[in-house]
Formats: C-alpha cells, sequence, structure tokens
C-alpha cells in the first residue's frame, strides 16, 4: 500500500499573503474535484494534563477571523477546549494529495451568530440537537429514538425549533497555518504560515519545513 505522488510542486512566491487567502484556493479546488463533504475536518483537543482526543467535524465557515464549526457544548471536546482552548484542525484531502494542519485556540461563537446557523439547519437536525446529550451515556438507540419522536411531535415542520442553550460554535483563530503538497519520493512541499506576532491584526511568516 504504496503510492507515489506526482503533482505540481507548492513554492514559496505561489502562495497567497495570507493563509486564509491559501486556504480559500484548496477549499475551492478540493469542492471543484467534487470530494464528499471536502469541509469535514478532524478536530484535536487535549485536557489540561495532555490527554488528546479527536474527531471529525464539519466546517460551517470560514474568513479572516478563522475557522467555525458547531457542536453540543456538553460533549467532550467542548469540555476539553473549555478547559484547554488550544486545538489542531486537519483537512486530509488525499485525492489531490494535500493536507492543510491548522494550530490555534478555539473559543465560543456569539448567540447570534450560532442562532443565525441553527436556523439554516434541516428540521430533522434542529431536533437532533435537541435529543442528543452528546457524549454522555445513553441506554440504547431505541431510547434516542424515543426522545427525537417526542420532540418530532412537539415542534412541526412549520414550527420555529428554538436554539437549544447547550449547542453552538466555536471559532479556532489560527497561529499555525500549514500546507501540505504530497511529492514522489516522500520529498513532500510542507510551507507553514506562522502568526507574527500577538492579535488578530498580526502579519505572518512562511517556513518551509522538510518533509
Amino acid at each position: 500500500m504504496r503510492e507515489q505522488y506526482r503533482t505540481t510542486p507548492l513554492l514559496e512566491q505561489d502562495l497567497a499573503p495570507a493563509p486564509m487567502d491559501q486556504f480559500a484556493r484548496w477549499f475551492k479546488d478540493a469542492v471543484s474535484a467534487g470530494f464528499h463533504e471536502p469541509n469535514a475536518m478532524v478536530v484535536a483537543t487535549a485536557t489540561p494534563d495532555g490527554r488528546p482526543s479527536s474527531r471529525m467535524v464539519l466546517l460551517k465557515a470560514y474568513d479572516d477571523r478563522g475557522f467555525v464549526f458547531f457542536t453540543n457544548y456538553t460533549s467532550r471536546k467542548s469540555g476539553e477546549i473549555e478547559s484547554n482552548p488550544s486545538v489542531s484542525l486537519l483537512f486530509p484531502w488525499h485525492p489531490l494529495a494535500r493536507q492543510i494542519t491548522i494550530t490555534g485556540t478555539a473559543e465560543r461563537t456569539g448567540r447570534d451568530e450560532t442562532a443565525a446557523y441553527f436556523r439554516t439547519r434541516p428540521h430533522g437536525s434542529q431536533l437532533g440537537a435537541w435529543a442528543s446529550d452528546q457524549s454522555s451515556p445513553i441506554a440504547s438507540r431505541e431510547e434516542l429514538l424515543q426522545r427525537y419522536d417526542a420532540l418530532a411531535s412537539r415542534y412541526r415542520e412549520d414550527e420555529q425549533v428554538p436554539v437549544p442553550p447547550q449547542w453552538g460554535g466555536y471559532r479556532v483563530t489560527p497561529v499555525t497555518v500549514e500546507f501540505w503538497q504530497g511529492h514522489e519520493n516522500r520529498l513532500h512541499d510542507r510551507l507553514r504560515y506562522v502568526r507574527g506576532g500577538d492579535g488578530e491584526g498580526a502579519g505572518w511568516r512562511v517556513e518551509r519545513l522538510c518533509p
């Protein structure tokens, strides 16, 4: 199970000035390639004593401020973020022999932003956010479905579902953003943006890493 990647080199002069602009370029490529859920990313968190955990979530927004995803605030990931906001994101776009790895800090989005996104979710997904006490033990799948059915009886398709107070978004503000392009003989390109100072307005520098 070994593959030789034959792709175009990723050179410093070809990068966008800022990592979010470069991310937008590669994200557009992933969408154009027809990937299933190109916005799927691995979110890695850790407890204060360094015990890691990771899971796949869906990126729902990105801009110059960072990357946004939504979750249940009672989940394991949220508990770890609240006690240790340092996180890592990974976009594994294997068919293009590309990866993007982000490190940064996560903080909750505002309730207005959360509510605006919640309103765009399908009705069933809105009910699911209420039915699932994410990461908590449950006796059976039947119990979960019973919770959902009770909610479906309460909130019909044409009724507005309130935003669960325990549900919302996180925005990951990047500190480093690495773009990995695979090449033959494992001589991959790894170009990493590093924030030059404190604050959102700080500039970026680019460094090349050995593969």
